[in-house]
């Protein structure tokens, strides 16, 4: 079983904050994490699947079963099924606080956005702690021993659902995410609002084949026959989902015609690879899909651990400058990134371009794997496991 980073994190907030939110993307492992930080905690504990008719009947009167195990640690599990859970939680905790009770009462596990569970963020703000748990990260494989690059290309082959990728084959780990992608369609979507499931999933492979392109909802709305609002709307339910990302451009101080549409990144690698049937690793290497992939599991990868306040961006203008990732904590702090699957990395004349119009204080050429090495006098080659053992540092 795989120790996640965010496990230390949770423990902590749970001695300051009465209730913590981890939040992800379904079968990621919020629950198996759950249970992580159960057994490590000193008082009892109860665990609820929201999900289960069963437990959900539990909370006909939220009020009464939640006061009756007030002495508890309660897990709600896949709470934005009972939303209204939230309003009771909230007075609850107040109450405590009066009494001078103020940690570690409820340990909710959701798989949308704050901004999805739209009680929750009125109802408990000031109250709880917010944490996503990601797929797994290239930090958290193989910690007794360094990463070779069968392992970098197994997490970019199966991704990160912890399922996909401890899976026995690469057979069984396709199977086990044309499930996920089916069971989102059939169920899980329908269980947020009704939604047509096979405009959803020809939308979904849409932004597959288009992974990292400029968002062009009016393409994709007729393409799709829908409306432009409905492709908006669907978009911001998949964002809200852990399913898509959307990465902005770069807006600042600048006299060159710059792009103001933000790119589409399916999340999760392993997912995008079942949404376009690429089974294999020579399937995926052998396609015009490819050096996309890799860069949107490189972002995705660096996003994960990104500290709290860093802003990330991309850079491109109409003269064909472009940045793949900046990396903006200040003024004095922008580190700009090109990102290559590549053993022999060249420096585009788009990338000093790019670099010099945003004032870069770093540059940094991402290849697969590799101790780092400068190309230039400002800019370094470095293999991404270790580009992420050394943004602790840079930030």
């Amino acid at each position: 079983m795989l120790k996640r980073t965010l496990y230390s994190q949770i423990v902590e907030d749970l001695k300051i904050f009465p209730a913590v939110a981890i939040l992800g993307c379904r079968q990621v492992g919020k629950t198996t994490l759950a249970h992580q930080v159960q057994k490590q905690l000193k008082k009892p504990v109860l665990y609820f699947d929201l999900e289960l008719l069963n437990d959900r009947a539990k909370f006909s009167n939220p009020q009464l079963m939640l006061e009756q195990h007030s002495d508890k640690l309660l897990i709600l599990d896949e709470i934005q099924h009972v939303p209204e859970i939230f309003a009771v939680i909230r007075g609850l905790i107040d109450r405590r606080r009066r009494n001078g009770d103020k940690t570690g009462h409820y340990l909710i596990l959701g798989s949308a956005s704050p901004r999805l569970l739209k009680q929750n963020s009125e109802s408990l703000a000031g109250r709880i702690a917010y944490l996503e748990l990601p797929p797994l990260n290239l930090l958290e494989l193989n910690k007794k021993k360094s990463l070779v690059q069968s392992d970098i290309d197994k997490l970019w082959l199966r991704g990160g659902l912890p399922d996909s990728f401890l899976s026995s084959s690469n057979k069984k780990s396709m199977l086990w995410r044309q499930q996920f992608i089916n069971t989102y369609l059939e169920r899980d979507l329908q269980k947020i609002g009704s939604f047509p499931a096979d405009r959803i999933h020809r939308l979904w492979k849409m932004l597959a084949y288009d992974q990292g392109a400029l968002l062009n909802a009016s393409r994709l709305a007729s393409s799709l026959v829908m409306s432009v609002t409905s492709v908006h709307n669907y978009l911001e339910i998949m964002s809200g989902l852990f399913l898509i990302r959307f990465l902005r451009p770069w807006s600042g101080n600048s006299k060159k015609r710059l792009v103001k549409a933000p790119k589409v990144y399916v999340r999760d690698s392993g997912i995008l690879h079942a949404l376009t049937n690429l089974n294999s690793l020579d399937d995926i290497v052998g396609h015009s899909i490819c050096g996309l992939s890799w860069e949107g599991f490189v972002i995705e990868q660096i996003l994960q651990i990104l500290p709290f306040g860093v802003e990330a961006l991309f850079y491109r203008s109409s003269a064909g400058a472009e940045i793949d990732l900046i990396l903006q904590a200040n003024q004095k702090k922008i580190l700009a990134l090109e990102i290559k699957r590549t053993s022999s990395p060249v420096i585009s004349k788009g990338f000093k371009l790019g670099c010099e119009e945003i004032k870069a204080t770093k540059r940094y050429y991402i290849i697969p794997h590799g101790e780092a090495f400068p190309l230039d006098k400002q800019t370094t080659a470095i293999g991404l496991p270790e580009f992420l053992k050394l943004m602790a540092k840079l930030f």
